[in-house]
């Protein structure tokens, strides 16, 4: 991504701020090392996660200070949907960046690239990494450094209500295919629409573009790779689905608005995350905890593929407080936090050890979604990442509307890729 001389000013500034701490050894602001001496001072902690979790994570983080009682931890919820730029404005501008973020895997590369992150490579930080599962540290590592520490994994599954289901006397569907076909007997026989489609986030658009055996692009070849016919058939199947009423969706808050049709029971099935299992539980729909059932996302008509998502914990190159950031890192990413974590989230860890505790391994979404995660496909962990969505976004909102066929939204999204990565074919 391009960026103008106010940001690369900035980035000199931050990276410079971050040498110099490196320099400096000892006290608040050490380097890695932990040069004995009681931790203490602040960590402030920006953490992302929403509403039905973030209550837990506020007390997991304040709970770094039993073992460090000279340490404050300042917590502060920041909106998913503000974060990734209210840090940028933050750390471009050396002012308010937090020590610690929570940052989406997706986030990791770019803010690396920036050198708004400091490499946690030989600080405590990082603690028992063989115990890491292998696909989650793909997006903790940026050009040959470390900058993070992988805290949450994730990916998309069906989530679905089994009495509206069996009222309606459909299986679950295996593909987009045969969700369409068992719309109308949902619908007749329940009232209910079979899918919520979140039509708002370009995220939620990657199962159909697996399913049709295509992705963005190839960053390894350096090949764009959406405007290709998979990618025209996946436009076509979102296009189809809303416009045969076998799905709903809005232009904007499908998270709220998903969350709030499934819990109602509006809706009988939604593609969504480990992440919203409390929050749909939460509903009138599933007061019976066990109708809310899990499957894998339907797939294409060649394929099934899930994009995998999750969070790590990344250090503000900038902190003044390096010593007990990196402590708090080791400390929410460690196998305990992780454990508490899925105990009271069903969130999916990231240690292998984890997986191995009997209430873990009995949790029934875990015993989904780590089969799922195993078989997900990995993003481009590239530095203009997370910025491929936005082309994304405005095609499926064009397509949705009747603004653009599958053809121009997919060639626009490819052009779109090939001014933002240069030597990309």
């Amino acid at each position: 991504m391009r960026r103008g001389i106010r940001g690369m000013t900035a980035t000199a500034l931050v990276a410079g701020l971050a040498l110099a701490a490196t320099a400096c050894g000892g006290g608040d602001s050490g380097s890695g090392g932990d040069n004995g001496g009681e931790l203490s001072g602040t960590v402030t902690f920006w953490d992302t996660s929403n509403d039905a979790e973030k209550a837990t994570y506020r007390k997991l983080a304040e709970g770094f200070q039993q073992d460090h009682p000279k340490v404050h931890v300042k917590y502060v919820n920041v909106p998913f949907g503000d974060a990734n730029a209210k840090f940028k404005n933050a750390a471009g501008g050396n002012s308010g960046a937090p020590d610690v973020m929570r940052t989406e895997v997706a986030w990791v590369a770019d803010f690396a690239n920036l050198g708004y992150l400091a490499p946690l490579d030989g600080t405590p930080a990082l603690d028992k990494t063989d115990d890491y599962l292998p696909q989650a540290v793909g997006s903790t590592k940026f050009k040959g450094k470390t900058y993070a520490a992988p805290q949450v994994i994730d990916t998309l599954g069906l989530f679905y209500n089994k009495k509206l289901l069996k009222d309606a006397g459909v299986e679950v569907p295996k593909t987009f295919d045969e969700l369409a076909k068992a719309a109308k007997k949902i619908k007749a026989k329940t009232g209910a629409t079979a899918l919520y489609l979140r039509g708002d986030d370009p995220y939620w658009f990657l199962p159909y573009l697996y399913g049709e055996g295509g992705d963005m692009v190839n960053a390894r070849d350096k090949v764009v790779e959406i405007d290709d016919g998979a990618g025209v058939r996946a436009f076509k199947t979102i296009k189809d689905l809303v416009d045969s009423k076998a799905a709903v969706t809005d232009a904007t808050d499908g998270q709220e608005n998903q969350l709030k049709a499934l819990k109602d029971g509006t809706v009988a099935m939604a593609v969504d995350g480990p992440w919203d299992i409390e929050g749909a539980r939460a509903g009138k729909a599933f007061k019976d905890r066990k109708n809310l059932g899990v499957a894998p996302v339907p797939g294409g008509s060649t394929a099934q593929g899930s994009p995998q998502g999750g969070w790590n914990l990344s250090v503000y190159a900038g902190s003044k407080n390096l010593r007990a950031s990196y402590a708090f890192v080791k400390y929410m990413s460690s196998a305990k936090v992780q454990q508490q974590t899925n105990e009271k989230l069903s969130l999916l860890p990231t240690r292998k050890s984890v997986y191995e505790v009997p209430a873990v391994k009995s949790n029934e979404m875990v015993q989904f979604f780590k089969p799922a995660v195993d078989g997900a496909v990995q993003r481009p962990w590239i530095a203009e990442g997370n910025s491929l969505f936005e082309p994304v976004k405005v095609q499926m909102n064009k397509v949705l509307t009747g603004a653009a066929t599958p053809e121009q939204a997919a060639k626009a999204t490819g052009d779109a890729y090939r001014k933002l990565l240069k030597d990309y074919k």
